[in-house]
């Protein structure tokens, strides 16, 4: 007699491997159509879930969390992120949330450099013009954009994710400035050739570009007000 598997509810489609392996260990109920869950299906879920593997988009609030079964023992987020589980409700229930840091560092990383290409030499902009069939010939002054070597990038958030696309900036010849709650170790300014600002407003006045690679929490909402986009430079 086989032993009883674990009921795991996934609320959107993931990888292949992913489901197969989870179908393998647990009796897991996939969403094969990817139709984001309501309410009313999030709550049945919880009804009937020992583990419920949610994804960024799904709310998991003290209302939907309290009114799951005692069932309901885990909570596997499939993220980074857990600011849309109400991770105290959680806790007051007994119930375990986990999530994968980490696993998208670099990616990100990548996304955020990218979007500094992007932004500094046009592209999108480009590729428009190529696409609408705009395109009338190359000029001396057509679709200039800014280079990046030499100008300075100021990196709101110096953890995994900042450190990773400093490494990226510092390779296309960006200065690395950064603001965190505190410095880095002494080793890794170095490997960066990092500058350390304890003054947000001081860093932003003086940066071409900024990139924000900070948690977003009640701490850091707005952190970027209108006060503070307008200490930056006009080309910034």
């Amino acid at each position: 007699m086989s032993a009883r598997k674990l009921k795991v509810v996934l609320t959107r489609r993931l990888p292949d491997a992913v489901e197969t392996r989870m179908r393998e260990l647990f009796d897991a109920e996939l969403n094969l159509k990817d139709q984001p869950m309501d309410r009313a299906a999030l709550h049945a879920a919880v009804q009937r879930a020992e583990v419920l593997v949610p994804t960024i988009t799904d709310v998991i609030d003290a209302d939907l969390i309290n009114g799951a079964g005692d069932q309901l023992k885990m909570i596997a987020n499939f993220g980074a992120g857990v600011d849309h589980i109400d991770i105290d409700a959680a806790v007051a229930r007994g119930i375990i949330v986990t999530n994968t840091p980490g696993v998208l560092t670099e990616d990100t990383a990548d996304l955020a450099m990218s979007l500094i290409l992007a932004v500094s030499r046009r592209i999108v902009e480009g590729a428009q013009v190529i696409a609408d069939n705009r395109f009338e010939g190359w000029t001396p002054t057509w679709m200039c954009g800014r280079k990046l070597w030499g100008k300075r990038l100021g990196v709101v958030g110096m953890g995994r994710i900042g450190q990773a696309l400093a490494r990226r900036a510092k390779a296309f010849g960006l200065q690395v400035h950064y603001h965190n709650r505190k410095p880095v170790s002494a080793l890794i300014e170095e490997e960066l050739g990092a500058t350390y600002w304890d003054d947000l407003d001081q860093m932003l006045a003086r940066m071409d570009i900024v990139s924000l690679n900070c948690p977003a929490t009640k701490d850091t909402h707005h952190l970027l007000s209108a006060e503070r986009l307008a200490r930056l430079q006009p080309h910034a």
